[in-house]
């Protein structure tokens, strides 16, 4: 019998706390899903529904542009 890897299923934040909202000028929020180099952390890792990680995607893509959020931080 083979185990399955994992151990508890994660739960989408957004969908959780129902108070918590996804946008772009929420820095602190955003950074938690965005690595040290820059890249967004995909929902298998952070346990975001579809329809929370598109949204999270398009407001980190947005707070790039305005610079909030870096680019990316490896040639600094």
């Amino acid at each position: 019998m083979r185990r399955r890897p994992g151990g508890r299923r994660k739960v989408c934040r957004f969908c959780a706390d129902k108070t918590l909202k996804v946008d772009y000028k929420d820095v602190r929020t955003l950074g938690t899903f965005v690595t040290e180099g820059g890249k967004i952390v995909p929902s298998r890792v952070t346990g975001n529904c579809a329809r929370h990680q598109r949204a999270l995607t398009v407001a980190i893509k947005r707070a790039r542009i305005l610079a909030l959020l870096p680019f990316s931080t490896l040639g600094v």
